[in-house]
């Protein structure tokens, strides 16, 4: 708050320091500390200072809500005020009895990045919207068949005016504001898209979701194998599982397990892995993502 708002008495004074210079000091007569120095400029910033303040208020605020609103879209945990993991680019490889056999090196360029969670919730925005069937679709008076007749005539019958029996008002009339079919699609850049695709494989790969599985790509058409292989795996929830091209195989061993999908890295989208739980990579499609 600058004098002219707070309307107090000011007593200036001044003083001459060692270096011959002269310097206003003044003070309030209610205040106790003693003089304070102040000048235009320092009244300037005082200023700037609270509207940048105030700004930086409000520019909080709004982070903070896109923050929530991103959370519960994806899933990723808040780090307000916390560093990133980081964790290596190094994950297991598993065998398909579920054991542990050797390390493999994530590329960077592609489960090494920040993830970007503003553009996280537009792309899946994006492809829940455009899951809507929109096939809802009511007819209006004028699309019912019929009513083109006049009932009666407008006076002298004692009844209530009426112009068409498919009035809204009538039984078997068109519906008033009701659900219209629309094919409005919502639409991302390429390149946007590419990048949520990347945001999302890095997000599931600092929160540890990420296993690479060896020789899962030539198994038997086998349910048995793949129940197998998660329950060791201890996967809860649903599970995506990419491989580096189709394998009938692989379809007729997962199609009896309800809470896992089979993939490609050319069908990939952000949506798909965010709604996973668990990534399983066959070690054949990781060159794939480079």
């Amino acid at each position: 708050m600058t004098r002219k708002e707070m309307k107090m008495p000011v007593s200036k004074s001044t003083k001459v320091d060692g270096k011959g210079k002269i310097k206003t000091f003044s003070s309030h007569p209610e205040r106790s500390e003693g003089t304070i120095k102040v000048s235009k400029d320092s009244s300037r910033s005082a200023r700037t200072i609270t509207q940048d303040t105030s700004l930086r208020g409000a520019q909080g605020r709004s982070n903070l809500k896109t923050e929530i609103a991103t959370t519960r879209k994806t899933g990723l945990a808040m780090t307000k005020g916390q560093p990133a993991k980081t964790g290596g680019l190094t994950v297991s490889v598993f065998d398909l009895t579920g054991k542990s056999v050797a390390t493999i090196a994530l590329p960077k360029e592609i489960f090494g990045q920040t993830p970007n969670k503003n553009l996280l919730h537009q792309a899946i925005h994006i492809y829940q919207a455009n899951a809507i069937a929109n096939t809802a679709h009511t007819k209006t008076r004028g699309e019912i068949r019929g009513g083109g007749t006049k009932p009666w005539k407008q006076k002298g019958t004692g009844r209530a005016r009426a112009g068409s029996i498919r009035s809204p008002l009538w039984v078997g009339g068109g519906i008033t504001f009701g659900p219209r079919t629309s094919s409005v699609k919502l639409s991302l850049p390429t390149k946007m898209k590419h990048s949520a695709l990347i945001s999302a494989l890095s997000a599931k790969r600092e929160s540890g979701a990420v296993k690479v599985i060896k020789n899962i790509e030539k198994l038997e058409p086998k349910t048995r194998i793949v129940a197998n292989l998660l329950s060791k795996l201890e996967t809860k929830g649903k599970t995506l599982l990419v491989i580096s091209q189709k394998n009938r195989n692989i379809k007729l061993a997962t199609r009896n397990i309800k809470e896992i999908s089979v993939s490609t890295p050319q069908n990939l989208n952000a949506y798909e892995i965010l709604k996973s739980r668990n990534l399983l990579l066959s070690a054949e499609s990781i060159n794939k993502f480079k």
